[in-house]
């Protein structure tokens, strides 16, 4: 499929997934007049962001994908770590529903997303419980969505049988907007299987009481690693954090304000008599690792004859983190980058695919694209940078917005809303336990609001 084969304006687009990234991109393709079907497993929209208090009965998650798999890895207490301001959608301010607080907790932020549903009319759209089993190209530079109801469904990734699919649809356009947070990274260590102790993905963590004295190894150096072994500690009689970022000859450190919370090097061995080897020699028995290492991509329903594959966790070929160059426009992906403000990143990404299938915005030729994404990629191996990184934007967050945003016309990111990332990002430096609550942006804040006012005054759903 040629990047101009769209001559039309109008498109039948299947969207998948029903959480942030899946929403405003059915917004977006409703504004470009595309007529839009969102697909989604659960029976409500929030992706990611809808909390269960249930757990996979793997709770180590990836060993045995049998299980009943959930999409949720919210843990109750979560809180954001970015302020409201800064996290919510260009013209869609995040503004108090029930919890008030900068930082809210989880439920906030889906009353915010279900808010968001109801006023742009997203929720009509939306096919609740209906998961997507197949997407494969068609004829024509069509595209072949099959589809089961989730009652139908035989919980987990590999059926005893194939599946039965309840439908089978043809649209002229696929975006992928299915999240990353559910298939869960595990740390590859020497001796983990055999060791007898139990084990567990943060992706399972949802409150600390079960884990009261126990001594705990939490795998990973993450904010969300800081914040559960930060609760943990309340509870269990000792908390250790392995990092890799720590001197693998060095001792462990004490985390200030905490009597019973450790950061070491990585771990070098799992023992069978449950003890546990750091590197620079450290030794004691554990009874629980969790394993804080993040998520895979997992699409398993693409068949694109390896057009697009997921190698050490890059998804690839993609233009821009977006398009395979040789399927572009008609599939794409909404949502793959991280280290980012998401939901503004998703606006402006699915501003680009709406106004690309619209016909408004033109791609570079098919081969252009591919050169585009070889130099990334010979760039990011010059500098050393690991390939499973590919997608972790980090420092240019803004560099790439403002691309998305010069292609689709738009008014680039708030300066205010990139001063409030960096601003939050030097206050969880200086204030870990506190900088949900304590801060110093306040001039910012006060400029987001100024925004915010004149968006009350002009607000068209």
């Amino acid at each position: 499929m040629g990047s101009n084969s769209f001559a039309t304006t109008s498109r039948h687009i299947a969207v998948i997934g029903a959480g942030a990234a899946g929403l405003v991109a059915a917004r977006e393709l409703r504004r470009q007049t595309h007529t839009v079907v969102v697909f989604e497993r659960s029976h409500s929209i929030g992706g990611t962001w809808i909390y269960t208090p249930d757990t996979e009965s793997d709770q180590l998650g990836g060993v045995d994908r049998n299980c009943n798999i959930l999409h949720g890895s919210l843990y109750d207490s979560l809180r954001t770590n970015l302020p409201r301001e800064c996290m919510g959608f260009l013209d869609y301010p995040f503004v108090g529903i029930e919890d008030h607080r900068r930082f809210p907790h989880h439920k906030e932020v889906l009353r915010y997303l279900q808010a968001f549903g109801r006023d742009f009319g997203i929720e009509k759209l939306v096919r609740f419980g209906t998961e997507v089993v197949g997407v494969e190209m068609g004829f024509h530079d069509k595209w072949i969505v099959k589809t089961r109801c989730v009652d139908d469904v035989i919980v987990g990734k590999q059926d005893p049988l194939p599946p039965h699919v309840a439908a089978s649809e043809v649209y002229d356009g696929v975006v992928i907007c299915n999240g990353h947070y559910t298939e869960p990274r595990i740390a590859e260590i020497q001796g983990i299987m055999a060791w007898p102790g139990k084990q567990l993905h943060s992706h399972n963590y949802r409150v600390p009481k079960p884990f009261a004295d126990q001594v705990m190894v939490l795998i990973g150096a993450s904010a969300s690693s800081f914040d559960i072994s930060k609760e943990l500690a309340r509870f269990a009689k000792e908390v250790h954090i392995a990092s890799r970022s720590e001197d693998p000859i060095g001792t462990p450190k004490k985390l200030s304000g905490y009597d019973n919370m450790w950061i070491h090097p990585m771990i070098e061995r799992a023992n069978e008599d449950g003890t546990i080897l750091f590197q620079g020699g450290y030794s004691f028995r554990v009874d629980t690792i969790m394993h804080c290492t993040g998520y895979k991509y997992h699409f398993p329903f693409l068949k694109t004859d390896d057009i697009v594959t997921v190698e050490d966790n890059r998804v690839g070929s993609l233009y821009k983190h977006i398009f395979p160059p040789s399927l572009a426009p008609g599939l794409s992906f909404i949502g793959l980058p991280w280290k980012v403000i998401p939901f503004p990143m998703f606006e402006l990404q699915s501003k680009w695919v709406a106004m690309i299938l619209s016909g408004q915005v033109t791609l570079p030729s098919v081969e252009d694209m591919a050169n585009d994404v070889n130099e990334f990629y010979e760039e990011l191996e010059s500098i050393g940078y690991p390939k499973r990184y590919t997608h972790n934007l980090a420092g240019q967050q803004f560099k790439y917005n403002d691309f998305l945003a010069t292609q689709c016309g738009y008014t680039a990111i708030e300066e205010w809303r990139k001063g409030m990332y960096e601003a939050t990002s030097k206050n969880r430096i200086v204030r870990p336990e506190t900088y949900r609550d304590v801060w110093d942006d306040g001039c910012l804040v006060e400029k987001a609001q100024n925004d915010f006012n004149l968006w009350r005054i002009n607000f068209k759903a």
